[in-house]
């Protein structure tokens, strides 16, 4: 890659309250950057050549929702400072929102003419964080971070997932720390699993550590007569109420099963049935939709608790690459990315 201007280290940028971060070093990876700050995040990229922001309007309802639900929750998560006072007048979101809207019309422009300058056809990874204010109460800094990004191609490699652990605290928001807190799972990854999904008993797969995970599934036919057996197909994932963040994609693929009839449950795809697994994919807003070419668990839901992966034996269920389901959810999404845009342009 070509040596950056002064405002971009490394292909990333950093804006604190809209203003270019300089003077201060590369620009950490967007890991790094959110293990180091607490605080209520979105993440999200660019689509069409950079011309315009993935379902923004959602991503930034999601991140005051994040704020409003850390602020009465768990307000340390959204960084050090005093308790807020019993008499704390409200948040005021309206504010909070044209700030982040605010610094990323300015962060966008910044990494798009640099994009430009050197003839790059990245996409851009958005990266929108609110924290305290250090010595206030609820008073908010706003950072954004930007980097270049090459989404992969739909159907040109599959997700290879490993069951780790136990699900996050707290899913309804999306913050920070939950960046620092999933590395202690990251002993129970094998070598070829590409993401982990989280379960609190070995059977109910709740999501994956930055993903949600979606199966389809035959279940019985009830309508078919009863000497018949027959099976229906549907799609199941697990309901945001067993501790699931409530992702855009996933609420994407909601929307589009019931608008095309795809029979759907929120019910955690149960291991034990893996047998009736048709497909599985995962879900995010920087890979969007993505094929899952397997999916292992341990034989003993007790050893990811003991032991390292190498210690475990694994079950290993195999799909033969993205389905039609899987396709056509992929395809419809995008066809919506077409639609519900932000141009930046």
């Amino acid at each position: 890659m070509a040596a950056y201007s002064s405002s971009c280290c490394s292909g990333r940028f950093l804006l604190i309250n809209g203003v270019p971060r300089t003077g201060d070093g590369d620009v950490p990876p967007v890991a790094s950057f959110l293990e180091s700050t607490s605080g209520a995040y979105t993440t999200t990229r660019t689509h069409g050549s950079a011309s315009c922001v993935l379902f923004w309007d959602r991503h930034l309802t999601r991140l005051t929702e994040s704020v409003r639900i850390l602020a009465q929750a768990r307000p340390h998560l959204l960084g050090p400072g005093p308790m807020p006072a019993p008499n704390q007048p409200p948040l005021n979101i309206s504010s909070l929102a044209k700030s982040v809207n605010h610094s990323l019309k300015i962060g966008f422009r910044l990494a798009y003419d640099e994009r430009s300058r050197y003839g790059l056809n990245h996409e851009l990874a958005i990266t929108a964080l609110v924290t305290r204010k250090q010595g206030a109460d609820w008073l908010f800094d706003v950072f954004l971070h930007i980097g270049f990004y090459a989404p992969p191609v739909f159907g040109s490699s599959g997700a290879c997932l490993a069951v780790a652990g136990p699900g996050r605290d707290l899913a309804l928001a999306k913050y920070s720390d939950w960046v620092r807190i999933r590395k202690g799972l990251e002993k129970m990854k094998p070598p070829n699993a590409t993401e982990l999904l989280l379960s609190n008993n070995g059977d109910e797969l709740l999501e994956g550590s930055v993903t949600n995970f979606f199966v389809v599934c035959k279940v019985a036919d009830n309508s078919s007569a009863p000497s018949t057996s027959s099976y229906r197909i549907e799609v199941q994932t697990a309901p945001v109420r067993h501790g699931v963040l409530p992702g855009i994609v996933r609420q994407l693929v909601l929307e589009i099963c019931s608008d095309k009839g795809i029979p759907l449950r929120e019910i955690a795809p149960s291991w034990s049935e893996r047998n009736l697994w048709e497909e599985a994919f995962i879900t995010s807003s920087l890979r969007i939709v993505q094929h899952v070419d397997s999916v292992q668990a341990s034989a003993s839901y007790k050893d990811l608790q003991l032991k390292t992966w190498e210690d475990v034996s694994w079950i290993l269920k195999h799909f033969e690459g993205p389905g039609p389901i899987t396709t056509l959810i992929q395809k419809e999404i995008m066809a919506r990315a077409d639609r519900e845009v932000c141009q930046m342009e």
